[in-house]
């Protein structure tokens, strides 16, 4: 028979596992040039930590498993599925999400030409798209329309504006060179 001590005992620890497994940890992020501190759990991803707690909500959120590339971020010049990155991991390192791009009111080239090749329906991976079209052009991953639809390839789009969305990177990568 278990006595009146023994639960407490059992439900003390209980309350402790609870308290160590939500415990959380002070980070320091670096996005958009801009600096933040944030007390987050251990197991909080990259994604999440911009989406809930910095409400930078146009990185999205699609398949939470590094398949559909919707949540493409830059961490300093590379390419990062943010959902597939923990927050603590990437402290004093630069992100830069889509909200990050344009300088003011001026759009960033990649942004102007999804725009102008109309490189995008309903906006789910738009992006991520984007976000991956910057890194692929700063890659150097532009020569054709073939390495382009390789090295994009991380991105799904279900509306299936694949041709405008590789047309789009081509322009970019011209009028960035320029």
């Amino acid at each position: 028979m278990i006595g009146i001590s023994q639960v407490t005992e059992a439900s003390s620890a209980a309350v402790a596992a609870v308290d160590a497994a939500s415990s959380t940890v002070d980070v320091r992020l670096k996005v958009n040039g801009a600096e933040y501190r944030l007390a987050v759990e251990p197991r909080v991803t990259l994604l999440d930590a911009l989406r809930e707690r910095l409400d930078l909500t146009g990185t999205k959120k699609g398949c939470d498993r590094g398949e559909c590339g919707a949540c493409t971020v830059l961490i300093g010049d590379r390419r990062v599925k943010s959902c597939l990155t923990l927050a603590v991991m990437r402290q004093n390192e630069a992100i830069t999400t889509i909200e990050g791009l344009a300088d003011g009111d001026k759009l960033h080239p990649v942004q102007t030409a999804f725009l102008r090749r109309d490189a995008f329906q309903c906006g789910g991976c738009t992006s991520g798209q984007i976000m991956s079209a910057v890194g692929c052009i700063e890659e150097g991953h532009t020569g054709s329309a073939d390495e382009i639809r390789e090295w994009m390839s991380g991105n799904l789009c279900r509306c299936a504006c694949y041709a405008n969305i590789v047309t789009a990177v081509q322009d970019a990568a011209q009028e960035i060179r320029r």
